[in-house]
């Protein structure tokens, strides 16, 4: 009998594409979480909060690999801390965290830094964790979600006028794609930190948001707005992207098709 994969963040964004594809690789799931879900169909749910440093014990006990997915805005370096101890202890054979592409090449500095930009300081600090755990581990890297960018373009289409970061460019890439790379490192032998996964293609913040609103049916007037600190001068250099690593092949197009409906359309999508 195999020891059980643990998935921290298993019910989020990329957790819930996670679990699904380590169940089909015939593995038993144990899933952390913050709420209390019922356990079934092969897969364990325990409660827990990481970065409070609750539930982790049970959760790691007998899992001999960890897939690290649960993150937030902010402290994912304590929240990590947290499980490495646990996992240390616990002797894990595998820990599979999940970066963000410019983890390395965003400086978190200043107070407008930290403010708008303080992620990626965090999963950088994050990654060290891992990386000085002592465990055998493997981190990726990835581009930001397509869910991520609906979420944040739903939000900015409330606006009358649209204030768009000159500059700024995006690569999205679909979950699902990263969640099938990420069992695939789980389930193989660590590596450490593995090539970059960015999406099929950059986009700017507006041609972002003018597929979105045109989905929608939508218009809104857009205005640049010039971001002002380092980590929005190393946005505009592209120190988020990895177009050498355009490896994704689900477009923002392709999402938006599946995930979005005008007013007048019949299918169901978020507003």
């Amino acid at each position: 009998m195999t020891s059980p994969v643990l998935v921290t963040g298993g019910t989020g964004t990329l957790g819930r594409h996670v679990v699904p594809r380590l169940r089909d690789a015939g593995r038993d799931i144990r899933v952390l979480s913050r709420h209390s879900h019922a356990s079934g169909d092969g897969i364990e749910y325990v409660t827990g909060d990481l970065l409070k440093g609750e539930g982790i014990e049970p959760a790691v006990d007998g899992a001999g690999i960890i897939v690290h997915c649960a993150g937030s805005s902010k402290g994912d370096d304590e929240a990590t801390r947290n499980l490495v101890r646990a996992v240390s202890r616990a002797g894990a054979q595998h820990l599979v965290y999940i970066s963000v592409i410019g983890a390395d090449r965003i400086p978190v500095v200043s107070g407008i830094d930290r403010t708008m930009f303080g992620y990626f300081g965090s999963k950088l600090a994050a990654e060290r964790v891992v990386a000085d755990s002592g465990l055998p581990w493997t981190t990726l890297r990835a581009a930001q979600f397509h869910d991520l960018v609906l979420m944040v373009a739903q939000q900015m289409a409330k606006l009358p006028v649209i204030p768009v970061p000159a500059g700024f460019r995006f690569q999205p890439v679909d979950a699902g794609e990263v969640a099938g790379r990420l069992v695939e490192l789980a389930l193989g032998a660590p590596a450490g930190l593995v090539p970059d996964m960015g999406g099929p293609r950059v986009y700017g913040v507006a041609d972002l948001l003018r597929g979105y609103l045109r989905a929608r049916g939508k218009h809104r007037m857009m205005v640049p707005v010039r971001i002002p600190g380092k980590a929005a001068r190393a946005f505009r250099a592209g120190a988020n992207l990895a177009p050498e690593r355009a490896v994704g092949h689900r477009t923002w197009e392709d999402f938006l098709a599946e995930r979005v409906s005008s007013p007048g359309d019949s299918r169901s999508g978020p507003a």
